[in-house]
């Protein structure tokens, strides 16, 4: 599958905010869109006016970017999103929650979502005791994520680990830091989403 290589720092800039896509680093001084927050490239500084839109777009590439997720799958969660019961920015946002790798990130296993990306698939979780490798699996009420016993031998993860303690898991996963799991005891809802969207303007950009 395709995925983004570049610098993390550029798609903050473009989406003129912190997207938190390098963990403690956005935290800091360090952070680009603090040093230099005008957008990429050799017009950047210029470009002011900003219509319907293009307000549409950075939205949906605003999460698109948070998440870690390709247009083509973007598209295919909203498809599933509109189709389900309910509003449908709700449920898109639910459903982009629910992935493996934001999980991982979310009970406290990952720095960022890059990094929970690149932990699950070099196989350091299982899902439900069976060996799970693929970060956009979309969990369900009941599954239970937890780190593979080999793995808890690796200074890698023994540092994550010692950081988790300092998290605070949101109510739809129950963390278990003592095991080191985490189960999914609800569906995720609006106000469980750690960043601040507009998802009526990514609904309102794929309904045209």
């Amino acid at each position: 599958m395709a995925r983004y290589t570049g610098p993390s720092c550029k798609l903050c800039r473009r989406e003129g905010k912190k997207l938190y896509l390098k963990g403690d680093r956005c935290l800091t001084d360090k952070c680009a869109v603090s040093r230099r927050a005008t957008v990429p490239g050799q017009h950047g500084a210029g470009r002011k006016n900003v219509k319907e839109y293009g307000m549409q777009l950075r939205e949906k590439q605003t999460a698109r970017r948070y998440y870690g997720v390709q247009e083509k799958q973007f598209k295919k969660y909203y498809v599933a999103a509109d189709k389900k019961e309910g509003i449908a920015g709700e449920n898109l946002l639910s459903i982009l929650e629910t992935r493996f790798d934001n999980a991982v990130y979310r009970m406290g296993m990952a720095s960022s979502r890059k990094e929970a990306r690149q932990l699950v698939r070099h196989g350091h979780f299982t899902l439900n005791g069976k060996k799970a490798d693929i970060p956009s699996i979309l969990l369900r009420v009941g599954d239970v994520i937890a780190v593979k016993e080999k793995s808890l031998s690796s200074d890698k993860i023994k540092g994550l680990v010692e950081a988790m303690a300092d998290v605070n898991a949101p109510k739809w996963l129950e963390v278990n830091k003592e095991a080191v799991s985490a189960k999914v005891v609800a569906v995720p809802a609006r106000d469980d989403v750690d960043f601040e969207f507009n998802e009526q303007l990514i609904i309102e950009l794929y309904s045209k």
